[in-house]
């Protein structure tokens, strides 16, 4: 019961990933707000259905929980998002935010329209909901109320090495963790801390790539691919718990957890005075022979 009586709001919560962080935070004592817009896996179509299971299943297993089906990625379904939570509990201590799609192509290939709704709903999707939350929880703090509060936002692999096709997702996926990195430190001092996942697990998203890459597990078997796997890293990310951690990457998947170290001054070099172009060759060569490689690109 690591986080009981704390409310926490998933979004993209009625499957995969998001499902599976909802039922684990109500497992550990969280009331929840499951936010889905129950779309299909392009993004088109739209259900409450899929927010009103995840809500059932909560409160068959004795939790609390509410659905909220709007789409945070618009300045008024965000906006919606934290008053459901305030007006359903009266709190808010833990942003998820997970909601997500794919509209993988190579560059060449890749619609201004696939871009367009990729950046929107990862990126812009993260953003919103941030920000309101933000904005009542900076509110809490400059009234004296004390605030311990967590967001955790879904970045990926491709976000931080890249990914052959998926040009759109990356970029946002990428977006997420400069996000996450401002985030942390401006809210900070209202007590908030923010930190990103980068998971590995079989989804809408993810079941065809793992479908023909990997076998499934034999009965009996662990299954390292399960989303569940990667749930207890966020529940424990989103209780008082992890007060002193912040502004981190983690990626997740099956029993393992990495912290990812992303971009930091490596070796330099400086003369003091503009170089020539003609100069740069050499200089250039020395730099990156000191430097440690690039990790290649997933599909590279």
């Amino acid at each position: 019961m690591i986080c009981k009586d704390r409310v926490a709001v998933v979004t993209g919560a009625g499957r995969g990933l998001g499902r599976a962080h909802a039922l684990e935070f109500a497992r550990q004592g969280a009331r929840v707000v499951v936010n889905d817009l129950g779309v299909e896996s392009d993004g088109g179509g739209r259900s409450s259905e899929v927010a009103d299971a995840v809500v059932a299943q909560i409160r068959a297993l004795g939790g609390e929980a509410v659905a909220h089906a709007d789409d945070i990625a618009t300045d008024e379904g965000a906006r919606s998002l934290v008053a459901t939570a305030l007006d359903a509990f009266g709190r808010l201590d833990v942003l998820v935010n997970n909601a997500g799609f794919v509209r993988d192509r190579m560059l060449v290939n890749l619609g201004e329209d696939e871009w367009d709704a990729v950046v929107r709903v990862h990126l812009k999707g993260h953003f919103l909901p941030l920000k309101y939350a933000g904005q009542h929880w900076r509110a809490e703090a400059k009234a004296g109320r004390a605030v311990a509060a967590r967001i955790v936002n879904t970045s990926s692999g491709a976000g931080l090495l890249g990914s052959v096709g998926q040009g759109n997702y990356s970029a946002a996926k990428a977006g997420i963790v400069g996000l996450t990195l401002v985030a942390a430190s401006e809210l900070g001092r209202n007590g908030v801390t923010d930190n990103a996942i980068a998971p590995a697990a079989r989804t809408r998203m993810t079941e065809e790539v793992f479908a023909a890459t990997m076998a499934a597990p034999r009965e009996g078997e662990f299954d390292a691919m399960a989303p569940e796997n990667v749930s207890p890293l966020v529940v424990w990310l989103g209780s008082v718990e992890s007060g002193d951690v912040t502004g981190r990457v983690f990626e997740v998947d099956g029993g393992r957890i990495c912290v990812m170290e992303g971009f930091r001054h490596g070796p330099v070099i400086d003369q003091g005075a503009r170089w020539d172009p003609a100069e740069l060759t050499p200089v250039v060569a020395g730099l990156l022979k000191r430097a440690q490689p690039n990790e290649p690109v997933y599909g590279g």
